[in-house]
């Protein structure tokens, strides 16, 4: 992206958003994005499967709004998700749609085993619906 601001207002990037360049746009289409949180990974900072951080800005938006949402930080955030595979990637404009991620997320975190973290990596890879707005 050309330009972005990480204050109180999030401007999330839309499809046709004039602000994402062609390098950018392959680069999240093909998650090569993602490769810099493995150093996140490797501090312990992170998880490869886990609820996606979000935006301090959705934290304080949604938080009220979405029944058990603050659950998400009970556990170490992920460059992958069971919301990511399942479509609920990139922007969140609507409450339906970042109340979709997170009752995804819970049902990651009510679920967990390793079986469902491999399941997760496989779909990362493999499933369309892993890429489905990827900007």
């Amino acid at each position: 992206m050309t330009t972005m601001d990480d204050g109180r207002t999030i401007v999330q990037a839309k499809a046709g958003d004039a602000r994402i360049t062609r390098v950018g746009a392959f680069i999240r289409r093909c998650n090569l994005d993602e490769l810099p949180q493995l150093l996140n990974v490797l501090l312990g900072n992170m998880s490869l499967v886990g609820p996606r951080p979000h935006a301090l800005a959705h934290d304080q938006m949604f938080g009220g709004d979405i029944a058990l949402y603050a659950r998400r930080h009970n556990v170490r955030p992920g460059i992958t998700g069971w919301a990511q595979v399942n479509g609920f990637r990139g922007e969140t404009s609507t409450h339906d749609m970042m109340r979709g991620r997170v009752e995804h997320d819970l049902y990651y975190i009510d679920n967990w085993s390793m079986g469902l973290d491999i399941q997760i990596l496989f779909l990362t890879i493999f499933s369309r619906k892993a890429y489905r707005n990827a900007l």
